[in-house]
């Protein structure tokens, strides 16, 4: 049970970022009102807000329940759900050296899940 909820706390936490990410895309920013304004009522950002926010309350439940050591390291595996949306939807170019950091995390995540 809590590894899938860790699992679609990261689901969860990937899409708001991609939906910021989309929301973003082409602004720009500056620190007005007017743009802070333009910012909360974006659809993408506004969606990628409610979706943090219930990103937020399984995290508190994950973290109510299990041990921090275990289950924050888990929550490195945004970095490689990310990395694959970039490459995927944004189209974002990753160098080798990158992929191999990715690999990495990936292999980090599975010695910090084992037991014993």
């Amino acid at each position: 049970m809590m590894y899938r909820l860790i699992f679609i706390n990261i689901i969860l936490l990937v899409l708001g970022q991609s939906l910021w990410k989309a929301g973003l895309s082409g602004k720009e920013l500056n620190l007005s009102f007017k743009t802070l304004m333009g910012l909360i009522f974006n659809p993408y950002i506004f969606i990628g807000l409610l979706i943090y926010i219930v990103a937020t309350l399984i995290w508190f439940y994950v973290l109510s329940k299990g041990e921090l050591s275990l289950v924050y390291p888990l929550q490195s595996l945004c970095y490689v759900l990310a990395a694959l949306v970039g490459f995927l939807f944004f189209k974002e170019q990753i160098p080798f050296t990158r992929w191999i950091g990715i690999g990495l995390i990936i292999l980090g995540a599975f010695f910090v899940s084992l037991k014993g």
